[in-house]
């Protein structure tokens, strides 16, 4: 497995700044008192179980949920003070990689990626949008699918293509949830690759969702492991293992030993 290359990260520029945060259910208590920072340029990953918070902090930071205390500042604005007009502004600075990619079936890839683009710039000509849809599908290595339909994708392709849509928009901010879920290990190291890739070419910020600690440690500049509510580990991925707190060592051990 390759280390993860020293990215051009700007510590004085925070982007996300997620400022003693709770959220619960009932009397599910999901998020308790965190505190994040995500600085400019940087690879985060959020790392835990499943059920332990990870995706309901995505949703905190877009706006879709709110806090139930606390503040998350994303980009310059406090995001539970945002009107919805100001909120679907933000969320077009923040691109979204979901777990099923979330390609059109009835669409071909070109038109999958054409889509946000003329909906959310109405007024680019036609050689402006075969650009910008080549441009992106070229950085994610997938120029000649362009004309594919997804079913004709595997699903290492169908990933690259939700990545490459997402890019289309040129966000500040990219969301990776489970950004290898289902794939197989050869297929998982191609998309760990192509998210430092992202980083580097297109100058993102990101926040990358995950229990995988192979993708964690690949492309995570930081890592913030969330346990029983509260990121109680943040560091380098060696720094965060390098502990005897009985929570984290059979995390590790499941993931590198079983």
């Amino acid at each position: 497995m390759e280390d993860k290359k020293l990215a051009q990260i700007d510590y004085n520029d925070v982007v996300i700044h997620v400022d003693g945060v709770s959220k619960s259910f009932g009397d599910l208590h999901v998020l308790r008192n965190v505190d994040l920072e995500l600085y400019n340029g940087e690879n985060l990953v959020v790392l835990g179980r499943s059920g332990t918070g990870k995706s309901v902090l995505i949703k905190l930071i877009s706006g879709l949920l709110k806090p139930d205390a606390g503040d998350i500042n994303v980009l310059g604005a406090t995001v539970n003070q945002l009107s919805e007009k100001e909120l679907r502004a933000l969320r077009l600075r923040i691109g979204f990689s979901f777990q099923n990619s979330a390609l059109y079936d009835s669409m071909t890839v070109r038109e999958n990626l054409e889509f946000p683009l003329v909906r959310n710039k109405r007024n680019l000509t036609r050689a402006e949008i075969n650009r910008e849809v080549e441009d992106v599908l070229e950085g994610v290595g997938l120029l000649r699918a362009i004309n594919q339909m997804p079913s004709e994708l595997s699903g290492g392709q169908r990933k690259r293509i939700g990545i490459a849509r997402t890019l289309i928009l040129r966000p500040d901010i990219m969301m990776y949830d489970e950004p290898t879920a289902g794939l197989d290990p050869i297929t998982c190291l191609d998309i760990n690759s192509l998210i430092n890739e992202v980083q580097e070419r297109y100058k993102t910020s990101s926040i990358i969702i995950t229990h995988d600690l192979a993708c964690a440690k690949m492309v995570g500049d930081r890592v913030a492991m969330l346990l029983d509510g509260r990121f109680e580990r943040v560091g380098k991925f060696d720094e965060i293992f390098d502990t005897d707190d009985e929570r984290v060592k059979p995390f590790y051990d499941y993931n590198f030993i079983v």
